[in-house]
């Protein structure tokens, strides 16, 4: 029976959102230190109104909203929807207080276990799907997020000593030689997909070999020796007033304390593990990079050709690709058009999943896309050359 394949998903991926924040404290659930970043309460709560939203309001029978102020309070960037509460005052909203926001969740999880004993829709099922996924996408967010809370505390508080995200290494060492020729990427709609992963098209590839390892440590902290946060030849323009106009000088999260690199992780602040996998850096610091190791980066196309032959998931991976409709692409009617498709300009594509990504979720189609300034993913980088 599908209803209970999914009801059993349901609960594990709605659990797992929860089993993120057991290490928090009741003070960490609120700060919003930057825009860009939103509290886990927030998260908690915008996650359960995508259930009630889109599929509680329209396809169960006599359901009745928990609170009728929450749609603007957790509304994300549906316009379809309606107004909101400003992205960047996320972290001024003390009132709901947590338990209110964690019987929200208890409430909706309870309606949606309601109407999955139910026959349902072929359309309630692919909704249910993308609110799966969306949940997890968000709890890859809660995170980074609650990293970027406690990682600019003054005092570098730990959230859990037997999380070590940042200290993962290469599985493989070596080049991967890519033939010339054309190829197929997207979606083959085998499962579950985003709509921008959409429609399947030729690409052609020119012969290039693409690094088996990402970028450690060891070897961009070689870069920032010789200079390359100074050297205005390696950045793209606007990179390079990035670079000025924040005094950019490092990854995020690194500090050079006492004449020693130090960084913040999940587990606390601590030396620089040379060896580990770089990561929290943006598009512009991966292409001065490449450009400083006279490489470059692959492009979207590129690396999802040649993902069956390397290893990853361990950091989200830069490319040299702009995020854009692919041949065909059709964006959905309604609010879950908005998902996607409008968020097609100024930002590059990110490929692979990373430590912080929720189990399931990645796929060698899927497509990350963030503006090039924005480091607080884990985030790093796999070179290319050409020939």
């Amino acid at each position: 029976m599908p209803e209970a394949n999914i009801l059993s998903r349901f609960r594990q991926v709605r659990n797992l959102t929860l089993k993120i924040c057991e290490p928090l404290k009741i003070e960490d659930y609120v700060p919003q230190p930057i825009e860009f970043v939103s509290p886990p309460k927030w998260h908690l709560a915008h996650t359960s109104w995508f259930f009630e939203e889109f599929v509680l309001k329209k396809y169960l029978d006599g359901y009745r909203e928990f609170h009728p102020d929450f749609g603007f309070m957790f509304n994300s960037y549906y316009n379809t929807i309606g107004d909101r509460v400003r992205r960047a005052d996320r972290g001024n909203m003390t009132r709901p207080e947590l338990d209110e926001v964690l019987n929200y969740r208890s409430f909706i999880d309870a309606y949606i276990e309601k109407l999955l004993h139910s026959e349902v829709s072929s359309e309630v099922m692919t909704l249910l799907e993308i609110g799966l996924s969306h949940e997890q996408q968000h709890q890859e967010l809660l995170i980074t997020d609650l990293k970027f809370i406690l990682g600019t505390n003054p005092i570098f508080p730990t959230y859990d000593l037997n999380v070590d995200f940042e200290g993962v290494r290469n599985k493989e060492t070596g080049w991967l030689a890519m033939k010339e020729g054309v190829y197929e990427i997207g979606s083959e709609s085998l499962g579950f997909s985003f709509d921008n992963e959409h429609g399947r098209h030729k690409t052609y590839i020119q012969p290039l070999h693409i690094s088996k390892a990402l970028v450690t440590n060891a070897e961009y902290l070689e870069f920032i020796i010789d200079g390359g946060y100074q050297n205005h030849d390696l950045w793209l323009d606007e990179g390079w007033a990035w670079v000025n106009e924040n005094g950019i000088k490092a990854p995020l999260y690194w500090h050079l304390l006492d004449g020693k690199w130090s960084s913040y992780t999940l587990s606390g602040l601590k030396e620089i593990e040379p060896r580990a996998i770089l990561s929290h850096v943006s598009h512009y610091e991966a292409a001065a990079f490449a450009e400083w190791k006279k490489m470059r980066l692959p492009t979207e196309q590129e690396w999802e050709v040649a993902a069956d032959q390397l290893s990853w998931g361990d950091r989200w991976e830069h490319t040299g690709s702009a995020y854009l409709a692919y041949p065909g692409y059709k964006r959905p009617a309604g609010a879950v058009g908005e998902y996607n498709g409008k968020f097609m300009i100024n930002q590059m594509v990110l490929r692979g999943g990373s430590v912080a990504t929720s189990p399931g979720h990645s796929r060698k189609t899927y497509r990350n896309f963030f503006h090039p300034h924005m480091q607080w993913q884990f985030s790093g980088i796999r070179l290319a050359k050409n020939g």
